[in-house]
C-alpha cells in the first residue's frame, strides 16, 4: 500500500526572515511514517521545517510554506491509496509578505491575513475509495470541533490531539471514525499510537476494497 503522511508546522513569512508558525515537532508524523514503512508499505512523508532526520525506508519531502505542503501533498495523493494529514499547517498567511527585512521602529504595525488552502479538506474532497485520516489539534470543546472537522473535511476517521503533546514522547489522542462513537482514550507512545493509526488505515483501505 502507498500511504502519504504530512508532518510538523509550516511557516507563513511577513518579512524575509520573520514568520507566522505554531510548535508542532512533527514526531507524530514521522512515528507514523516509521511505523508504516516498518509494515511494509510504501510511505511519502512531507514535511514541514522539523529538527528530526528522514526516517529510514521512506521518502522524505522537505517544505516549509502551506502552500508548498498544499502543491507536495496534491501531487502524492495523486498514486497514494491512504492520507495521514499530522502536519499543523497554519491558518492563515499575510497577505503581502515584505522581501526584505521590515525595520524595528516604535510604531504600531499591522499585517493581513489570508487563509490558506485546506489540504486535508482538499484531498477529502477527492479522496474517492481512498482513505484520508484526518487530525485535530483542540484545547476546547475538543470532541465537538474535531468531529466538525471529520465531516468538513470528509475525513475517514479523525485522531484528536491536546496541546500536551507536542514535543512529547507519549501522548493521549481519541480516535473517531465517520458514523461511529468516539474510543476510549489511548495513552502511550508515538510510537505505539502510531502503530495503531496505520493499522487503522490498513482495516479501513481493506474495508473499502472489499465494497
Amino acid at each position: 500500500m502507498k500511504m502519504l503522511v504530512t508532518a510538523g508546522p509550516t511557516r507563513e513569512f511577513f518579512d524575509s526572515v520573520r514568520f507566522i508558525s505554531n510548535p508542532s515537532t512533527g514526531k507524530m508524523g514521522f512515528a507514523i511514517a516509521l511505523a508504516a514503512a516498518h509494515r511494509g508499505h510504501e510511505v511519502i512523508l512531507i514535511a514541514g521545517p522539523v529538527a528530526l532526520d528522514d526516517p529510514p525506508g521512506v521518502q522524505t519531502i522537505r517544505v516549509v510554506t502551506a502552500q508548498e505542503m498544499f502543491d507536495a501533498s496534491s501531487a502524492a495523493f495523486q498514486g497514494a491509496h491512504a492520507a495521514i494529514m499530522t502536519a499543523a499547517v497554519c491558518d492563515y498567511r499575510p497577505v503581502a509578505p515584505m522581501n526584505k527585512k521590515l525595520a524595528k521602529s516604535d510604531q504600531p504595525k499591522q499585517v493581513t491575513l489570508e487563509a490558506t488552502d485546506d489540504i486535508c479538506a482538499n484531498l477529502g474532497s477527492q479522496k474517492g475509495d481512498r482513505v484520508v485520516i484526518g487530525f485535530a489539534m483542540e484545547d476546547h470543546d475538543h470532541q465537538a470541533h474535531a468531529q466538525a472537522k471529520l465531516l468538513r473535511k470528509q475525513c475517514d476517521a479523525i485522531v484528536l490531539n491536546g496541546p500536551r503533546n507536542v514535543g512529547a514522547e507519549r501522548a493521549e489522542v481519541e480516535i473517531l471514525q465517520a458514523g461511529g462513537v468516539w474510543s476510549a482514550p489511548i495513552s502511550d507512545t508515538k510510537a505505539h499510537i502510531a502503530i495503531v493509526v496505520v493499522e487503522l488505515v490498513e482495516r479501513l483501505v481493506a474495508e473499502k476494497s472489499r465494497s
